[in-house]
């Protein structure tokens, strides 16, 4: 009870859980993006499979801290460069990020038409169907494993009670689960919104690229640099539907 009443533990808790809320955007956004490609009656579902995922992955590297952060020691050494585990999840994961970001910029942009006339067959249809829902599950995983990596260990500087921990994450992974349908749905109504958010996410990539090298790259510039562009963007919409108004 006494560590209940404690003002810094709560100081802590509330410190963490909107560090693991901003760290989650990235996560949100890639989630958004993939479920899009999903018929309607299976976004939800997707959604929620994804962040439940991410809440998993979370825990149990929470529950795993020595093995987390021995992620940290150097495995072997190229040009005079330590290369750690963690190095690795982080180079793998963003040169992941790099290829998917950049194709679905491409898918959207240049080829919408890409996979050809669509299949009439209704076995066909629920056989694609399920191989696109697994698929992009499974993407939805390797990412989030990243994106776990990366915020526990930020986690474990910044708070010694594993307890605060799990409060935080499953409390960031809950007000995520809440934010995903309206963000993703946004998303999918203004398709140049989606442009901008798919080069927020070749950003991140470059980012995690960089950080497995030890160089650094404050995520505070690319939030900024993408919050400025989504107000601009934001502006371009209210006065297109002004004029859309109007016309008719």
């Amino acid at each position: 009870m006494e560590f209940l009443l404690d003002p810094n533990v709560w100081i802590a808790f509330a410190m963490l859980t909107a560090l693991e809320i901003v760290l989650g955007v990235d996560n949100i956004i890639f989630i958004s993006i993939l479920v899009g490609r999903l018929p309607a009656e299976l976004r939800d579902k997707a959604r929620r499979l994804g962040l439940g995922f991410a809440m998993v992955s979370r825990l149990l590297l929470l529950f795993s801290l020595s093995w987390v952060m021995s992620l940290t020691n150097d495995l072997f050494t190229v040009f005079n460069q330590g290369i750690s585990g963690r190095d690795l999840v982080l180079l793998f994961g963003g040169l992941f990020l790099l290829y998917k970001a950049s194709h679905e910029i491409f898918v959207e942009v240049e080829a919408r038409e890409e996979d050809g006339p669509p299949q009439t067959d209704p076995a066909t249809l629920k056989a694609a169907g399920t191989r696109l829902f697994w698929g992009i599950i499974g993407q939805i995983a390797i990412i989030d494993i990243v994106f776990s990596l990366d915020s526990v260990i930020t986690a474990v500087g910044m708070v010694d009670q594993i307890g605060v921990m799990i409060a935080a994450v499953v409390t960031s992974v809950g007000v995520m689960l809440f934010a995903a349908k309206p963000i993703g749905e946004f998303v999918d109504r203004h398709p140049s919104v989606k442009v901008l958010a798919l080069a927020f996410l070749v950003m991140v990539g470059m980012a995690l690229t960089a950080e497995a090298f030890d160089m650094h790259v404050p995520k505070g510039y690319i939030y900024a640099a993408m919050a400025f562009s989504l107000v601009v963007e934001a502006l371009n919409i209210r006065a297109r539907g002004k004029r859309l108004a109007a016309r008719s």
